[in-house]
């Protein structure tokens, strides 16, 4: 989920190396959790989208692969956001916490915090997750290693038993504050082809005690965050630590049926062409060379694709929309629109571009493709771009970063509006990224490493048996981790 509330960054303070270990017990194969989606109905207002993007800016796991049923389809006008629930502590406990690609830890609301929601709009059961109630809970203090690795040394003024804090402020001043704890996560280990059972991992994750602004909001409140960025922090980086995984993971997000897949490991098939990743780097960024809308290549600032500080293209699925700056963003539609003269465009909520139309967008409206290093290539087609909020209304999805905070005028944003219905591999392993257009109700084959089979994952519906039935829509499919194996010292 990074979100351009994210990007406008003011401080971020993360007293820990949140590194990940496991447990002694072995198990032979995969596991899998459960993930859902946590979206608002078409009725509700655009605002509430884009006020989304703004705030983004015991047992060895081993060979395994994590199953996590998704809901929901990402449209634009439903203010979508990816939710997992994951099992904490001894006796599990189950939390709904936001899948999120572009932040870089696990945090959940404990007992005692302040201003932590106890309800949502979304319809889900809340809960404060208490270490005292775990047996197998552990406090992380600031001279171990999870402290001092991240600090490159020890940290003024810490003395023995002194708990390990992070502190995070946003540009937006939503924040959150607590300390790390270590305890068990559980997954649901995939035994065979759209077979898995309980399984559980250590690993270090944030108990908030102090919450403020959106991230209080019941409209969108959950449990917690669980990252999947690049830092040592994050789950997909704890478990790599450990030597038991690979930085690898996929989503495939769909915007026709609903749910999707999301992988963390290997995927096999399908292939997929890959361009090279911007290396140090908080996020996911990729370095785009060109842009073509139809047949016309736009005449563009040489310095418009550099990487660097603030600037660049960073590709992550937890925001909804595209972000582009100014310098891309006017000539874009100055070319789209240049096919349709005749448009009466008109803003809705102050925010986005509209017009009416009652024919097909896709026969009169160009595509539009990015061009990147490595002769990867994103194309991206009317009906992507633009989205209706009434039968006969549709509105651009591309958004002006220059008229969003200073701090991300300059970032391409690559979020949901273009990442839908294609499978996006992430190899942090080999610093690099790719996608291909794909099915997202299909399967994909990841690989157990250690035995080298091949299992199948498919979609799942498990609307039948939720209560989160929103705008008429709940098909939740399949999120797949395939964590590698490597063997036991």
């Amino acid at each position: 989920m990074m979100d351009l509330r994210r990007l406008a960054l003011v401080v971020v303070t993360v007293a820990a190396m949140a590194v990940g270990e496991l447990s002694s017990g072995c198990l032979g194969n995969e596991l899998t959790l459960n993930v859902k989606r946590k979206f608002a109905g078409r009725g509700e207002d655009l605002s509430a989208m884009r006020a989304h993007d703004i705030r983004r800016h015991g047992r060895l796991l081993s060979t395994i692969a994590v199953d996590l049923p998704l809901g929901g389809n990402g449209h634009p006008s439903e203010t979508g956001l990816y939710f997992a629930k994951i099992g904490l502590g001894n006796p599990s406990e189950d939390y709904y916490v936001q899948v999120d690609t572009g932040s870089d830890i696990l945090w959940v609301n404990c007992a005692g915090c302040e201003k932590c929601p106890t309800k949502s709009d979304l319809g889900l059961d809340l809960k404060l997750y208490d270490p005292k109630r775990s047996s197998t809970s552990r406090l992380v203090y600031c001279d171990q290693d999870f402290c001092t690795s991240t600090y490159d040394g020890p940290l003024p003024g810490c003395k023995p038993n002194l708990q390990c804090q992070y502190n995070v402020i946003y540009g937006d001043g939503s924040s959150t504050a607590g300390y790390f704890v270590k305890d068990n996560i559980q997954l649901e280990q995939v035994t065979g082809n759209l077979q898995s059972k309980y399984a559980n991992g250590t690993v270090v994750f944030g108990c908030g005690a102090r919450q403020s602004g959106e991230l209080g909001s019941s409209s969108e409140a959950l449990d917690g965050i669980l990252g999947f960025g690049q830092a040592n922090s994050s789950i997909i980086s704890q478990l790599a630590a450990s030597g038991k995984v690979k930085r690898m993971f996929a989503h495939c997000l769909d915007n026709d049926n609903g749910g999707g897949i999301f992988a963390i490991g290997e995927v096999v098939s399908p292939k997929v062409k890959t361009t090279p990743m911007v290396p140090n780097q908080a996020h996911y960024n990729v370095v785009m060379k060109e842009i073509e809308v139809g047949d016309t290549l736009l005449r563009l600032p040489s310095d418009v694709f550099d990487t660097g500080d603030q600037k660049g293209t960073i590709v992550d699925s937890g925001t909804t929309l595209a972000y582009l700056p100014s310098a891309i963003y006017e000539p874009l539609m100055a070319e789209i629109l240049s096919l349709q003269p005749a448009l009466q465009l008109h803003s809705v909520e102050e925010q986005f571009t509209c017009f009416q139309y009652m024919e097909n967008v896709d026969d009169g409206f160009p595509t539009v493709k990015f061009h990147f290093e490595g002769s990867l290539t994103l194309t991206i087609y009317p009906h992507e771009y633009l989205f209706q909020i009434r039968e006969d209304i549709w509105c651009f999805g591309w958004q002006n970063s220059g008229t969003q905070s200073k701090d991300g005028k300059d970032m391409i944003l690559l979020g949901d509006l273009v990442l839908s219905n294609r499978l996006v591999v992430y190899d942090v392993e080999n610093q690099t990224i790719g996608w291909t257009e794909y099915n997202c109700s299909s399967s994909i084959k990841v690989r157990d490493e250690s035995s080298g089979v091949e299992y199948t994952v498919g979609a799942h519906d498990i609307a039948s048996g939720s209560s989160l039935r929103m705008g008429g829509i709940l098909t939740l499919l399949s999120i797949i981790i395939a964590l590698l194996h490597s063997s036991i010292a």
